[in-house]
This record gives structure tokens, C-alpha cells and sequence, in this order.
């Protein structure tokens, strides 16, 4: 298996979708739609079953995209790792959620422009890791949304976002112009796994325990209402399928983005993107 392949995979099975992956990717669809077949004949075993309502994991794929993500994590570190000791100036950048976001395309561009020649490296996370891949050390900053466990941690505040629920566009409370938490508390949330940050888990949960299906992915997160009418929270400004509605909480704390680094760190291409990043989200 090579590790583009394995690449691969991870985005068709985080989203579920071979349109949304390619997009992800910067491909097009036809040729990740025969990798992953080739990897299914590798495999020896089907890995995900296509049909009209979208894709869905089998057993084998559930158990080859965890070992998936181990292995690229590892290679992360490896390459990280190889690039320090031959010198080579590079930056490993972290993202959770919508890379869409103009505050990112901004940063991006003014980065570029100031470190021309820089390798620029970025790792897309699922929401199970708030700190994108920065405190297991396979990135040098993170853009991600606070509030989440910040020890040895240092967050620059770039944009603060309202929060609303996401809900079946067919619900009785799709059509109101706001809601209270309290409205929500006797319905199912989507829940990220056990091993979540506790604190970015209860902002996410309204501050209380929740019961409910559980995701990783923003597509999952989607699905989740879409298939069983479960609710959960979002930065307002998304854009959603005609299915879904988003209503905000009148009474929700608004969501941070935020830039975070390991405390301490001075390596100057990190001092240079915070101040870049706090120019780009703020115009």
C-alpha cells in the first residue's frame, strides 16, 4: 500500500462522499475513484459500499482507516523529523473544519508571498483532535476553534463566530430566529468519541452531558441530523445542504479561532504566521 493511496482512503472515508474527497484533495474524481479500487484489490476486501444515499464504511474499511491514521501520523513524524536534521525550512500547519473559510485563503496567500521558497506543509484534522495534530507533535501551529485543554499551549485569538444548531430542515424549530440551550435539552446530540478533549467536548455538548450518535468528521456531524434527527452546534456563516437548517443560540458563547503553538517555540516562521494570521482574519 502506498501512502497516497492510504491518503486517499482517509478522505473518502472522513467524508463519505468521492466529491467532497477529490475536492479535498485537489483532484478529480475518476482517478480516486480507481485508486481506491486498486486498493480494494490489494486489500483483498471491499472497504466502502456505494450507493445513490452516499457511502458507508464496511467492517474491513472501519478497521483499515484506523490503522490508516496510525500509519500516516507516523509518517508525518517521520518526514518532520528527516526535515529538521537536513535543515530544511519548513512549516507544518494544522486545520480543523472549513478550509473555505476566506480568513484561511487570506493566510494563506500572504504567507506565501512572504516566505516564497518555505516548504509549506498543511494536515486536515477530524474534530476529535482540537489541537489539530499540535500536542502529539506532527505540526508546528494549528488554526482551530477554541476552548480546549491549552496546557504547554499558546492560542492567539483571531475571529470570534455565534453559534447555532444544526437541525433537519423539516423541524418544528427549523424556522425560528433563535433558541435557548434549554429548548434542545430533551433531544440527541451528536458526540465526539470518549477521548475527546473534555473541555472542547462540553463547549460542543451546550456545557452539559448529551447523549447521541458518535462523529468525527463534519460530514458525519451532517449525516448524524440528516439520518436521525440529531442536533448539534456550529459556527453560523456555513454553508448547508437544502436538507439541514441552522438556527443560532441566543444563549451560546460565540466559537474562537484561533492560531496555537507549543510554548516556548521560537522558531521564527511560527512568530511570523501568527502576525500574518492576525492581519489576515482581521480585514
Amino acid at each position: 500500500m502506498e501512502l497516497r493511496t492510504l491518503r486517499y482512503f482517509v478522505a473518502v472515508a472522513e467524508e463519505l462522499h468521492f466529491g467532497r474527497a477529490a475536492t479535498r484533495l485537489h483532484m478529480s474524481q475518476p482517478p480516486l475513484s480507481r485508486a481506491i479500487k486498486q486498493l480494494e484489490a490489494d486489500v483483498g476486501a471491499l472497504l466502502l459500499v456505494r450507493s445513490p444515499a452516499g457511502v458507508t464504511l464496511t467492517a474491513v474499511g472501519t478497521v483499515l482507516l484506523d490503522e490508516a491514521r496510525a500509519l500516516l501520523d507516523h509518517a508525518d513524524r517521520v518526514r518532520a523529523r528527516v526535515s529538521a536534521a537536513a535543515g530544511v525550512a519548513t512549516i507544518t500547519i494544522g486545520i480543523l473544519g472549513d478550509g473555505t473559510d476566506p480568513g484561511v485563503a487570506r493566510l494563506a496567500a500572504d504567507f506565501s508571498r512572504h516566505h516564497p521558497g518555505i516548504d509549506i506543509r498543511v494536515r486536515d484534522t477530524d474534530l476529535t483532535d482540537p489541537t489539530c495534530g499540535l500536542s502529539a507533535g506532527l505540526v508546528d501551529v494549528a488554526l482551530t476553534r477554541a476552548p480546549f485543554d491549552v496546557t504547554a499551549l499558546t492560542a492567539r485569538a483571531l475571529r470570534t463566530d455565534p453559534v447555532g444548531v444544526v437541525l433537519r430542515a423539516d423541524d418544528p424549530l427549523a424556522d425560528r430566529d433563535g433558541l435557548l440551550l434549554a429548548e434542545l435539552s430533551d433531544r440527541r446530540w451528536f458526540q465526539f468519541p470518549q477521548d475527546t478533549d473534555p473541555i472542547w467536548q462540553s463547549y460542543w455538548n451546550g456545557g452539559r452531558p448529551r447523549e447521541g450518535p458518535v462523529v468525527r468528521t463534519v460530514q458525519e456531524c451532517l449525516q448524524a441530523v440528516l439520518w436521525n434527527g440529531t442536533v448539534g452546534l456550529a459556527p453560523l456563516g456555513h454553508d448547508l445542504p437544502a436538507e439541514l437548517a441552522v438556527v443560532p443560540l441566543t444563549d451560546m458563547p460565540p466559537s474562537r479561532v484561533v492560531a496555537v503553538w507549543n510554548e516556548g517555540d521560537t522558531n521564527p516562521l511560527i512568530r511570523s504566521f501568527i502576525e500574518i494570521a492576525s492581519s489576515a482574519y482581521h480585514r
